[in-house]
């Protein structure tokens, strides 16, 4: 207990000054983040390497207990064989973590040096064995292991948007850890975390509300890599079934952060990497909370899920897995007062919306298969005056191949309504009305007209391209018939007198269609 109380206040000590250097350096040498009015809510422009300050009092705490008597030397000794192997993959995040501080590397680039330093990790022995109650998983623990570390590692990268809010969950989860190797008698687990925690308490007092330095990916990145290094080596010693549930648990917050950031983006069709302001943290910001007042609040939920991690821990609690459902309720409830847009949107589609668009593209496409069936200019007409009466539109009007079909009069005209006009080869088109809210889906309106556009002027070409030969079979069909009955003589008397037929006289009865109401009007060819 001795050298885990000497290595906490050593690395909280050297941490306090180091990290005093690494803002003053950083000020100087301009090595800071500027404020953007938006995802940055700074008001100055604050250096971005406290991750620099973290990692050295980290190592040089950890080599500080190894010249003292204390037991806890001895212990680091032993280890010292995983220390060196786990070491470049340290390195590794780390310098992936400064280079995205000073260069703002590209986001695959970033990711592909995650993944070296976890494979590094993977190499160097440090592997998830129990998943599941399974303690054999074979090829399986590679994905798992470099995943789970990816995960953390970005995890506590996204949750720090805000001053002192990936610090303070730095401190919990690695409280929560320490507690679960006393308890499990893993005194070189205790060891590996102590001095994470008291760099992080010393970081603190700079990065708290309002914060003079930041951790930056150097910082989040590293520190989330330890702790779910931590995670799997506490998981090996778990008596429990559930082998990573509690170093899950203990992380709750940032695995759902990074949960929530992910579906979000894949709800709004947006590249997984892109930056936005709809963390939790920016959440509660919006619901006028404090910056302050949000840490602490985000601060109590890791609390809760730091309990039910330990009891994960415990074996032969009955009552653990109750613990763990009501807190994923009491996530699910907090997740729903953040009002996140995306969830909000997709939960009213699901309930409500589903059944009403599905329904809505099934008349689609059948409209779009009786367009394509018909075989006259009239049928092409009573194709569209179907599709529009079964989405519910108030009035149709169309111009097919200079015929005029449908009515223009509308219902209400003092009422607010909306049209859409499709303008169609050889001057024809198609205007839709909605002058009420009958239409399933208003949005709908526009693949209704494209359907139109890509199905009715091929229709209409075919039709006039068959009605040449329809009449030309017509007049051979009369012709044979009359030279098979031969000469026929008519009384002069009985001739039909002639008649004087001003021009452009002809008419032709055509469908004219309102939606309420059909019905057939004469229309003249234009």
């Amino acid at each position: 207990m001795i050298s885990l109380v000497f290595v906490t206040g050593v690395s909280f000590i050297l941490a306090l000054f180091l990290t005093r250097l690494a803002r003053d350096g950083s000020l100087r040498l301009g090595l800071v983040d500027r404020p953007d009015c938006a995802r940055k809510t700074h008001l100055l422009a604050v250096p971005r390497t406290g991750g620099v300050a973290i990692v050295s009092a980290y190592l040089l705490a950890l080599g500080l207990l190894l010249y003292t008597p204390l037991a806890g030397g001895a212990i680091v000794r032993d280890g010292l064989p995983l220390f060196w192997k786990l070491l470049p993959a340290t390195g590794a995040m780390f310098l992936t973590g400064l280079a995205d501080d000073l260069f703002h590397l590209k986001p695959w680039w970033k990711l592909g040096g995650q993944i070296v330093a976890a494979g590094l990790a993977y190499v160097g022995g440090l592997r998830i064995e129990n998943f599941s109650g399974y303690t054999n998983i074979g090829w399986i623990a590679i994905p798992l292991t470099i995943g789970w570390l990816v995960l953390c590692a970005n995890a506590f990268n996204l949750i720090d948007g805000m001053d002192g809010l990936a610090t303070g969950v730095g401190v919990l989860a690695g409280l929560t850890t320490l507690v679960a190797a006393l308890l499990q008698g893993n005194f070189a687990l205790a060891l590996a975390v102590a001095p994470l925690i008291g760099a992080l308490v010393g970081f603190l007092r700079y990065n708290f509300n309002p914060a003079s330095i930041f951790m930056g990916d150097c910082g989040s990145l590293v520190t989330g890599f330890l702790l779910g290094a931590c995670g799997i080596i506490w998981s090996q010693k778990s008596t429990t079934m559930l082998g990573m549930a509690a170093p899950t648990m203990a992380l709750a917050l940032p695995l759902l952060e990074v949960g929530l950031s992910v579906f979000r983006r894949f709800l709004r069709n947006e590249p997984i990497f892109t930056a936005d302001r709809g963390h939790i943290h920016h959440r509660l910001l919006d619901r006028g909370f404090t910056p302050r007042r949000a840490a602490l609040v985000l601060y109590a939920a890791c609390s809760i899920g730091a309990a039910v991690s330990l009891l994960q821990s415990i074996p032969h609690r009955p009552m653990t897995g109750v613990a763990v459902l009501l807190f994923a309720v009491c996530a699910c409830f907090g997740v729903q007062y953040l009002g996140y847009v995306e969830f909000n949107a997709t939960r009213r589609f699901l309930w409500s919306g589903l059944r009403r668009t599905l329904s809505a593209h099934v008349k689609l496409e059948a409209f779009e298969r009786a367009l394509a069936v018909a075989v006259t200019r009239d049928e092409c007409w009573q194709a569209l005056d179907a599709g529009a009466r079964s989405l519910g539109y108030s009035h149709i009007e169309a111009r097919l191949a200079g015929f005029r079909y449908g009515a223009s009069v509308l219902r209400s005209p003092e009422a607010a309504y909306w049209q859409m006009r499709l303008n169609l080869p050889d001057r024809d088109y198609l205007n839709i009305t909605q002058c009420d809210e009958s239409a399933e889906q208003p949005m709908l309106a526009i693949p209704f007209t494209e359907i139109v556009r890509r199905v009715l002027p091929l229709k209409l070409r075919e039709l006039a391209a068959a009605a040449p030969s329809l009449a030309h079979l017509a007049e051979l069909v009369e012709n044979a018939a009359i030279a098979e009955a031969g000469p026929v003589q008519i009384p002069l008397a009985q001739l039909p007198l002639p008649q004087t037929v001003p021009r452009n006289s002809s008419t032709t009865r055509v469908i004219s269609s309102d939606c309420g109401a059909p019905s057939v009007n004469a229309a003249t060819a234009s």
